[in-house]
């Protein structure tokens, strides 16, 4: 049974990685053996620290200026723009971090060259990128099995990403303007196999009747056993959306939605206490700063208190007051409280700017050095709309298990929610998070965050 060769989505990110990092020092040594660029001497003792350190940063603002998103890898301009960012912050922290990089050379063209030698090979090395490994020649080809009203969300959202491709699906009825249907009901999955070519089968059972799914069965196991790559409709849903299936949230909800293992690791619990006092401590520092800008920010385009509290529920329903500098008009809740939204009328000038920038939620960081939130996890909602969310979303409430934080998984996900069903949406990025908790998806949480700031997303 034959099958194609592939970039998954996790091996496209490592292979962009791994590419990047050795056309940059490929570069750096060319340039020195050729171009008389002598900043980086690789005759030196140290040179393998001063490359480590540059990997690092190239790496880390890469991350942050989002080099290594796939969306915007596939884009000639949009990978550009990230290149030369990432490029400029890598060379401005690179030179100014004393006794662990080169010393500064009495040349000071030899930083735009270093600039350049770092933009130049990389954009041309994604450019080639684009032009040959981006191609639907290595797209994932999948095929999906189930109810056409289960499938069809993620059936047209796979049809229309960069990532797979659509080679049929197996269903009750035609998907309009998607083509490639079988009607489960009459055509053998064996017999389309024979002359195709297939990586992966997305199957959902919900809904068909039993005697499908025992004939279904006994061509799934002959498939398995070909070689064929086989999995759930939810597992599949959650890989691609980064949130659990709405199904999930029913009365045998922990069949799959269990806390993480991380969740009783006392190594990872403490390093999170650690890192939530030193980056609060940090984030104070920095607040005390900027405070007299505020201030005057606030005098002049708020003109009224600068900071208030709210009561929010906290880790296993505990109630707190949580800090935040107000972006609103006064009395902007005479009428009863209401959510915030996108383009608020009742935010302030200098209030949209707070928000954009997550200044406004800055006096939070009193919360964590207090231990009634964390830096990462579920935003505290308010007690006014739990009783209504718990009336409207089955367990709303199982996403106060854990301490609630100043970011989260939901936020850099999916910022507004003004609607019953997209407070679901969010709770469902919540569940994953829970479920997922580990280190390094709370370093992924940290790095969108400072994206959602630099790019002015902030709610």
């Amino acid at each position: 049974m034959n099958q194609k060769n592939y970039f998954n989505i996790s091996e496209r990110k490592i292979f962009l990685r791994i590419i990047d990092v050795i056309v940059l020092i490929s570069s750096v040594l060319l340039s020195f053996e050729f171009l008389k660029f002598d900043y980086f001497d690789f005759k030196n003792e140290y040179i393998f620290s001063w490359l480590f350190l540059l990997i690092v940063y190239y790496l880390i603002f890469g991350e942050i200026f989002q080099l290594f998103n796939l969306n915007i890898s596939n884009n000639r301009y949009l990978v550009t723009r990230s290149i030369v960012v990432t490029a400029f912050a890598t060379v401005v922290f690179y030179v100014f971090t004393p006794f662990l990089s080169p010393i500064l050379p009495t040349n000071r063209l030899q930083i735009l060259y270093f600039f350049l030698i770092i933009v130049i090979p990389i954009i041309i090395w994604r450019f080639l990128y684009i032009q040959i490994i981006f191609s639907p020649k290595y797209f994932k080809t999948i095929i999906f099995i189930g109810k056409s009203e289960k499938i069809e969300t993620m059936v047209r959202r796979v049809k229309s990403d960069n990532f797979h491709h659509l080679k049929a699906y197996f269903s009750d009825k035609s998907l309009e303007n998607i083509e490639g249907f079988r009607n489960i009901h009459s055509e053998k999955l064996a017999e389309f196999f024979v002359d195709n070519t297939i990586n992966e089968i997305v199957v959902s059972k919900e809904g068909l009747s039993q005697e499908v799914i025992n004939s279904l069965n006994k061509e799934l196991i002959y498939l398995f056993q070909k070689g064929l790559n086989i999995i759930s409709f939810e597992s599949f849903y959650e890989e691609i959306t980064n949130r659990v299936p709405k199904n999930y949230l029913d009365h045998d909800f922990y069949k799959n939605i269990n806390f993480s293992k991380n969740n009783t690791n006392r190594f990872y619990l403490f390093g999170l206490r650690v890192t939530d006092i030193m980056v609060s401590i940090i984030g104070i520092l920095v607040f005390l700063i900027l405070f007299p800008f505020i201030l005057i920010g606030n005098l002049l385009a708020n003109k009224g208190s600068l900071f208030y509290s709210q009561k929010r529920v906290g880790q296993n329903g505990e109630i707190f007051k949580i800090y935040k500098l107000r972006s609103m008009i006064k009395n902007a809740e005479k009428n009863g409280a209401v959510w915030a939204k996108k383009n608020d009328t009742r935010i302030t000038a200098f209030g949209k700017f707070l928000r954009n920038t997550r200044l406004d939620e800055v006096p939070q960081f009193f919360n964590i050095l207090k231990g009634e939130m964390s830096i990462i996890g579920p935003r505290p909602e308010r007690p006014e709309f739990i009783k209504n969310l718990e009336d409207h979303i089955p367990f709303y409430a199982i996403r106060n298990v854990i301490r609630p934080g100043l970011t989260g998984w939901a936020q850099v996900n999916y910022p507004y929610a003004t609607s019953i069903e997209e407070q679901e949406i969010k709770l469902r990025y919540d569940l994953y998070y829970i479920k997922e908790r580990n280190a390094f998806l709370d370093f992924k949480i940290l790095i969108k965050t400072i994206t959602t700031v630099l790019f002015f997303r902030g709610q």
